[in-house]
């Protein structure tokens, strides 16, 4: 009964020492996993390649419609105001040499009379004295043989004379000019803007009279940055200048105006860093007939300028450039570069390069996470080619199968 109840007792111990002995053993004699290197492709990307091209800038800018002349129109003379001209009103057009206004002309033509009767005088008083010299010398050889003296032939007297004719005339001259003061004449083709006087008013010298705008050629004053400056070049363009587009809404129509920029103000302003263009246009009240619609003064316009001169600049999509100016360019180890480039001007959709990269060099155009220089992309058609970290390990996976080799071989 003992001996059966020890092997109870024992049996099981002895099957948990075995199976322990046996886990142990077969724990000891297994083979670590085969390790397979994971490849991973090179990062695939879009590129495409950059070439230059001849581009011709638009730059865009807005202002106002200013005269080229505007004057505040004086009287040179005193008087009453007897007539008006029809046209001197607000608003009114009017042509060179029409007269605007009429003072009272009756003194002023007293005024010439009695300068045409002190001329007659003095031309009467010049003949008087030059007979009285021809007889003066007369009598002189008459008596002597001897060469007579000037006062002897009255020459200080003719002198005299001779002067005071002239001073006639100035005098004369004078009355005349004052007498045609009396009428206002327009200075060139303008329309009113401001009249100061009317009917039955008397004006004294110098008294302004109205304010006049000139309609054969109106300007806009245009803000122009620097970096925009450097595409349309003021200074270096010819006499007929660059074409400028002017645009604006009239009575809820879009209208269009042909003008040319014609020079700069040649001063940056201090407060919005900007140099101020000035462009014309001709005939902007259209009193010729050469367009549809007038320019008024005092119109705020939008302007597009267009260069003149053709510059062969690479042309990219905007949203390439990065914010440090650079780009990523793939070369021809399929390796990513990245290249600083010189930006000529930006717009919202594209950046044009002045230099940077190379005619022909293969931009990228899709995303890269975190690029960096030497980093192995892959284009579409091209093998996948695995990136540097899988073939690094793959290396040292095949520099280890040799070893294990030469000891199984021992």
């Amino acid at each position: 009964m003992k001996n059966s109840n020890l092997i109870r007792s024992v049996v099981p111990l002895v099957i948990i020492l075995v199976a322990v002995v046996a886990a142990v053993i077969m724990i000891g004699s297994r083979k670590p996993p085969e390790q397979v290197p994971v490849e991973i492709p090179a990062f695939l990307v879009d590129a495409k390649p950059a070439n230059s091209e001849p581009v011709n800038f638009i730059v865009t800018s807005q202002g106002n419609v200013v005269p080229r002349n505007k004057t505040s129109l004086s009287a040179q003379v005193s008087g009453q105001l007897v007539s008006l001209s029809p046209q001197f009103i607000v608003g009114g057009t009017f042509k060179k040499g029409d007269v605007l206004a009429t003072l009272e002309q009756d003194d002023y033509r007293t005024d010439v009379k009695l300068a045409e009767a002190e001329l007659a005088q003095a031309q009467a008083a010049l003949e008087e004295e030059i007979a009285r010299g021809k007889v003066a010398e007369q009598e002189w050889r008459s008596v002597s043989s001897v060469a007579p003296p000037e006062l002897g032939l009255r020459k200080p007297q003719l002198a005299k004379e001779q002067a005071n004719v002239k001073a006639a005339e100035a005098k004369l001259e004078r009355a005349k000019r004052n007498l045609a003061r009396t009428r206002i004449r327009a200075p060139y083709n303008g329309i009113v803007v401001e009249r100061n006087i009317d009917l039955g008013q008397f004006v004294t010298s110098g008294t302004p009279i109205g304010t006049v705008y000139s309609t054969d050629t109106a300007e806009v004053r245009l803000p122009i940055t620097d970096s925009d400056l450097m595409f349309i070049d003021i200074a270096g363009q010819s006499s007929e200048g660059a074409p400028v587009s002017l645009r604006a809404t009239v009575g809820g129509m879009t209208r269009t105006w042909e003008g040319k920029l014609v020079r700069s103000e040649g001063v940056l302003d201090t407060g919005s860093r900007v140099v101020y263009a000035i462009v014309e246009v001709s005939d902007p009240y259209n009193l010729a007939a050469t367009h549809a619609a007038p320019l008024r003064f005092g119109q705020f316009v939008e302007a597009q300028v267009t260069s003149r001169q053709q510059e062969n600049l690479m042309v990219l999509p905007r949203s390439l450039l990065r914010l440090d100016n650079t780009v990523l360019v793939v070369n021809d180890n399929r390796e990513i570069e990245i290249k600083p480039v010189e930006v000529a001007r930006t717009t919202a959709s594209h950046v044009y390069l002045a230099g940077g990269i190379d005619e022909g060099s293969l931009v990228v155009t899709s995303a890269v996470p975190n690029p960096y220089n030497g980093m192995k992309v892959r284009l579409p058609g091209d093998d996948p080619v695995l990136s540097e970290e899988a073939e690094s390990d793959k290396a040292s996976d095949t520099d280890a199968v040799p070893s294990d080799a030469s000891d199984g071989g021992r």
